[in-house]
């Protein structure tokens, strides 16, 4: 069984007048729903046509790999809610991995067969804080209980944010190296808005003026994809195509707020008072306890016996795989297999390194931030194999 998190770093404009360390550091907050793009746009079992209203199957579903269950977290984030509206001026990292816990162990109760499955967690971009914490919550409850509660496996996590000083620092040096920023925008970035200092000059604001008209135009979630120039709905469904519609967030937003289908998913039986939306507003100017990293975290795992798998699309801008590749590098582990390319269906899907410790770290050539999204096909043969605990293969002879 898997459980997958989404929460799709929602971008702040960094171009701000009276910056601070805390908001440059931060320059993605978490917020958005893991059913709007985890279940609807990436890996579940169905995808939204354009006129809104009709579905079409994912023929790559991770479904075909695990029972998932998608989760939206925390309160406040599409149809999830609390009763306590100060809930929401006080979320946080441990107040989330806390809720999570408390709705896993009550589903399980809801489901007792699921009870001693396999468990694994999943998740993207802000998923690299959500995963771990409540991975790690998990291990502390059965420890503490002298038994497994939750027979948890291993994790896995998708250009995730996991340090921020690295995260920050590789997802320039990316767009430099792909001609989207300016070496000069680079250098002045590095020399004023030092990122691991508790000042900030008054050239660092002109410096990230200049990286904001830079990617300004682009999908930086995909530094190659189509913007969405027609954000309307059709009459009828449009042809389907293996390249993912830039505008298939306008048709889940359609979709998620028809209340024929709110009452088929028995979703906001309470009424809220605003529309669902894919991302939220209510937590994201108050988001609390965030640590700058994760990593002691996925060590802990490691030493614990756990799977850990971290991978990267390999055209992602926000979290690029250089700050994954910086983030891994400082864990200073020891290389079982080197470097090599994995494939899928004949083809090189990325490219992956074993580590002694038990870490695997795999690419996913020409996907962007949503992996799944971008490359179903190859974001399902690494889900496989992640759950197998089998290495991404070495030839194009399929196992």
């Amino acid at each position: 069984m898997c459980l997958w998190f989404h929460n799709l770093f929602k971008t702040i404009n960094l171009a701000l007048k009276n910056i601070d360390q805390q908001s440059l550091l931060k320059s993605c907050s978490p917020g958005c729903s893991s059913l709007a793009y985890g279940a609807m746009e990436e890996l579940g079992p169905f995808r939204v046509n354009s006129d809104g209203k009709t579905l079409q199957k994912n023929r790559y579903s991770w479904n075909h790999a695990a029972n998932v269950l998608f989760l939206e977290s925390p309160a406040g984030v599409g149809f999830s809610y609390s009763n306590t509206s100060s809930d929401y001026d006080s979320s946080g990292d441990r107040k989330t991995a806390t809720d999570n816990y408390i709705f896993l162990v009550n589903w399980l109760e809801r489901f007792p067969e699921y009870k001693k499955r396999d468990f694994y967690i999943t998740g993207e971009s802000y998923g690299g804080h959500y995963v771990p914490q409540l991975a790690h919550t998990i291990l502390h409850n059965n420890k503490k209980a002298n038994k497994t509660i939750i027979n948890l496996k291993g994790i896995m996590i998708g250009n995730a944010a996991i340090n921020d000083e690295t995260d920050n620092r590789g997802m320039y040096d990316y767009l430099v190296s792909h001609a989207i920023v300016s070496d000069q925008t680079l250098h002045d970035i590095r020399t004023f808005c030092n990122f691991s200092s508790g000042t900030i000059p008054i050239q660092c604001p002109t410096a990230l003026d200049e990286y904001n008209q830079d990617v300004l135009f682009i999908d930086i979630y995909n530094i190659y994809a189509p913007l969405c120039n027609n954000p309307n709905l059709t009459a009828f469904p449009k042809k389907n195509s293996i390249v993912a519609d830039p505008c298939s967030g306008v048709y889940t937003h359609s979709y998620l707020n028809s209340a024929n289908v709110q009452e088929a998913l028995h979703a906001n039986v309470t009424k809220l008072k605003y529309d669902w939306e894919s991302c939220s507003d209510l937590i994201f100017s108050s988001w609390g306890d965030s640590p700058s990293t994760t990593i002691p975290l996925l060590q802990e795992f490691l030493t614990n016996g756990l799977g850990v798998w971290i991978y990267s699309g390999d055209i992602d801008g926000i979290v690029p795989v250089t700050s994954t590749k910086y983030s891994v590098k400082m864990m200073n582990f020891s290389t079982k297999t080197t470097w090599y390319p994995w494939f899928f269906n004949r083809e090189v899907g990325g490219y992956a390194e074993v580590y002694k410790e038990g870490l695997t770290f795999a690419t996913v050539r020409g996907a962007g931030h949503e992996v799944p999204r971008y490359q179903p096909g190859r974001s399902l043969s690494l889900i496989r194999h992640f759950l197998k605990g089998t290495p991404l293969p070495t030839t194009k002879r399929q196992p």
